[in-house]
């Protein structure tokens, strides 16, 4: 009977195919980056007192590190000095970033900008913002009747 409709496994075969190609042309916004820019990998959490935001920057100096916090945004601004070359040396891979970068991010909860903290220590950025009062919410008693 097959050999009377060759034909038959063509349908599967296309939309194999069609799911295929839409994966290829699908763009990856994760590994998109402007030309000549960058931006360090942040890990953002949340304690029960806190939201933690932990930001990965290697290469870069404390001191072209600027942490800001207003109306419930973050903004880590720094840059990344790119190396003298030597003029002998002869490149055969570029892959490492530099120059300016900014990253902001909305907190998931009210904070109590008075009482934020930074640290900085072997490229890892810890921002430690505490959570307004009114954000850790109330617990209420339950009175039996």
């Amino acid at each position: 009977m097959r050999a009377l409709a060759p034909w038959t496994g063509m349908t599967s075969l296309r939309q194999e195919m069609d799911r295929l190609f839409e994966r290829f042309f699908e763009p990856r916004w994760d590994a998109i980056e402007a030309v000549g820019e960058w931006a360090p990998k942040v890990d953002l959490s949340e304690t029960k007192d806190a939201v933690i935001v932990k930001a990965e920057i290697p290469g870069v100096e404390q001191k072209d590190l600027h942490v800001t916090f207003q109306e419930q945004v973050l903004t880590i601004k720094g840059e990344k000095q790119q190396e003298k070359e030597e003029k002998d040396e002869r490149f055969h891979r570029v892959e490492r970033s530099c120059g300016a970068f900014a990253r902001s991010m909305r907190l998931p909860a009210a904070v109590d900008g008075e009482k934020v903290t930074a640290s900085f220590k072997d490229g890892l950025l810890t921002v430690t913002l505490p959570k307004a009062p009114a954000a850790k919410g109330t617990t209420i008693p339950i009175k039996a009747a």
